[in-house]
């Protein structure tokens, strides 16, 4: 019997691993990651989109509803129309596709003179992203790595919903899978815990397709959604909303027989003696989306606790040079084109990094973005040039008549308008160039944008 040398064989192993070398390499081939890559490649990278499924498109393949493209393509699209605009115009290209692989790891390491990437970028580190596919184990290298992997839902056990454990609990996300692309129908009378958009699109769907809608509750005062969906979705069919109120216990055994609703006071705790029995036998989750940053954080990427998402500056850069993050894994959107507007700004940024002819070059200064008042985020937040920056941010609450100020130190730098802002709608607020220099020449090294309610007079 042959001798078993296992440090011949590990050698083999890693001599087999194949090689290829792109300028930029797309970490996700949805919405935001194939903007990302037609940016870049315009731009005149050599790019590779890794996507895990088998279809480019990610979730927009099973979002079979209007409402996508109006800012974009100035017409009003279904989800699946939307991602194949963008399919068509890929696969018009040279764009190396790696479909139905796996991410598995990035790594970066000095490039010291030559190597397979364009020599006429300069000195800079070369990331190697490592995934799994069928055909076996491969490795993309590239000056620059665009982070689209978006984002996932939060389950039954990250809201700790007490009670038995029967089949019947969803999120909204499967369920739409399941109805649109599976064809299943996931239950008769389901109860929808969450007003974030899916769940009320989710409530419309499922009355389409015959399944009766108990009600949709929500933990908060306030509906989570875009009012449109609230009315399109909701009212339009007469399905309830009933806020200040969530599901405090689920009923069943084998299957969901019914759940607990109680309304919640100011503090979100339930109120004894409020709580009613609901028969269903389905519950579908809306409760909030999560970034999907366990690669990020396996690379090095600093997260921002409060939008889960990479700390970037306003190339969309992270803090480690050459990884770009952009659409849902960076922060959660509202709406599909304001994905695809970021995204080109992180696929132009990430070639211009890659090629040597921009973006990523010494900083012109370092100036940390926080939040105040209601705001509950805002990006970037870093500021590193004297530039034109866009900084996004959400409200944590509806409010009537509030204003954005810019803030360094004790002086406030801008002002804007006083207006209504809801915790549904990303909010966007210029920074001119004069005002981040202001800053500067006060020896701030922290800008605060803080959104503040007034009294209405």
């Amino acid at each position: 019997m042959a001798e078993f040398k296992s440090s011949a064989i590990d050698c083999n192993v890693v001599e087999a691993v194949q090689t290829q070398a792109f300028d930029v390499v797309v970490i996700g081939g949805g919405p935001a990651g194939m903007a990302a890559a037609l940016a870049a490649h315009k731009a005149g990278a050599r790019v590779a989109i890794v996507e895990r499924e088998q279809h480019l498109g990610g979730i927009l393949r099973q979002c079979i509803h209007p409402g996508f493209g109006l800012s974009h393509f100035k017409q009003e699209l279904t989800g699946p129309e939307y991602a194949q605009r963008f399919i068509d115009q890929v696969r018009a290209t040279d764009i190396a596709l790696f479909l139905d692989s796996m991410v598995i790891g990035i790594d970066s390491g000095e490039d010291t003179g030559a190597s397979s990437v364009d020599e006429g970028a300069g000195t800079a580190a070369v990331h190697t992203v490592t995934l799994m596919n069928p055909s076996g184990m491969l490795q993309l290298t590239g000056r620059a790595v665009v982070l689209a992997m978006g984002c996932r839902e939060r389950t039954r056990s990250e809201i700790k919903i007490p009670g038995s454990r029967p089949a019947g609990v969803f999120t909204a996300g499967l369920a739409q899978r399941y109805i649109n692309i599976e064809n299943l129908k996931p239950g008769s009378r389901a109860v929808i815990l969450g007003s974030g958009d899916i769940g009320l699109i989710m409530a419309r769907r499922c009355t389409l397709e015959g399944i009766s809608v108990e009600g949709v509750y929500e933990l908060m005062p306030y509906a989570n959604g875009l009012r449109r969906n609230v009315k399109n979705c909701l009212d339009d069919f007469g399905i309830p909303l009933h806020l200040s109120t969530t599901v405090t216990r689920v009923i069943g055994h084998d299957r969901v027989e019914a759940v607990e609703v109680s309304q919640v006071d100011e503090r979100l705790a339930p109120i004894p003696g409020t709580e009613r029995i609901v028969p269903c036998d389905t519950l579908l989750l809306s409760v909030g989306l999560i970034p999907e940053n366990e690669l990020s954080v396996a690379a090095g990427v600093e997260l921002d606790p409060r939008t889960r998402g990479a700390v970037v500056d306003q190339c969309l850069q992270t803090g480690v040079p050459g990884i770009f993050a952009c659409g849902n894994v960076l922060h959660v959107h509202d709406l599909a084109d304001n994905v695809t507007a970021e995204s080109e700004r992180a696929g132009a940024a990430a070639a211009a990094y890659a090629l040597g002819t921009g973006a990523g070059a010494v900083p012109d200064c370092e100036l940390s973005v926080s939040p105040a008042g209601i705001a509950g985020y805002a990006l970037p937040g870093r500021i590193t040039a004297v530039a034109l920056t866009k900084l996004n941010f959400r409200v944590r609450r509806p409010v009537n008549a509030a204003r954005v100020r810019i803030l360094a130190g004790d002086e406030e730098l801008l002002t804007g308008k006083v207006r209504p802002f809801k915790p549904s709608v990303m909010e966007s607020f210029p920074l001119p160039p004069k005002v981040i220099q202001r800053a500067l020449d006060l020896g701030a090294s922290e800008i605060v944008l803080s959104v503040d309610p007034v009294e209405e007079e």
